[in-house]
């Protein structure tokens, strides 16, 4: 399979869990602002998924070009990347119906960890693909945002529990920290263009 196939599959699935995340908005009933208080835990939290889908999508995009080639391996973990991702509505308009409480923030909290495993999954096999001496491994380094992300949703899921507020700031700092691009893959794709 050519990497522009997958790179289309996988934008045409996060185009959907999109759709399907605005969808789920239900316009609120009366014409005052009361109505809208009403519906704010909503879209805040479509905001927020939003916002995570977006990541994914660039982020996604620029680790794609910057494997050589594609293996079944790839797309088998791309696969899995796309399932826990396809779960975002869900735990999206669970957590917003329910304003914020302990089950459905830590269980998107957990969809949110999980995702970011098979993205790690999916990294590491392209990694494996090019070598610990490639430009893309070197470009990674450490990867602390990536190492950093999975322990705070883990802090995430148990502050649930105790606090669902809590939760939700370490919801946004992530996606704060992603929020720019990870320029180190994508400078690694700029120097293969250059170079080819």
């Amino acid at each position: 399979m050519e990497k522009n196939r997958l790179e289309a599959f996988s934008d045409g699935v996060l185009a959907i869990i999109i759709t399907i995340m605005v969808l789920e908005l239900k316009v609120p009933e009366g014409s005052d602002l009361a109505a809208l208080k009403r519906v704010l835990p909503v879209f805040l939290t479509y905001l927020l998924s939003f916002i995570y889908v977006g990541i994914y999508w660039n982020n996604h995009h620029h680790l794609l070009k910057a494997a050589h080639k594609v293996n079944g391996a790839m797309m088998w973990a791309n696969l899995h990347l796309l399932f826990w991702l396809s779960l975002f509505p869900f735990v999206t308009g669970w957590m917003g119906e329910n304003h914020f409480t302990p089950v459905p923030t830590a269980l998107y909290g957990l969809v949110m960890l999980l995702a970011a495993i098979a993205y790690y999954i999916l990294q590491c096999i392209i990694l494996a693909q090019q070598g610990p001496d490639s430009r893309l491994a070197a470009s990674l380094g450490r990867d602390l945002k990536g190492k950093l992300s999975p322990v705070l949703y883990a802090i995430a899921i148990a502050a649930s529990f105790i606090r669902p507020w809590i939760a939700g700031a370490i919801y946004v700092l992530v996606a704060l920290m992603w929020l720019i691009p990870d320029r180190r893959i994508a400078r690694v794709v700029d120097e293969r263009g250059h170079a080819g």
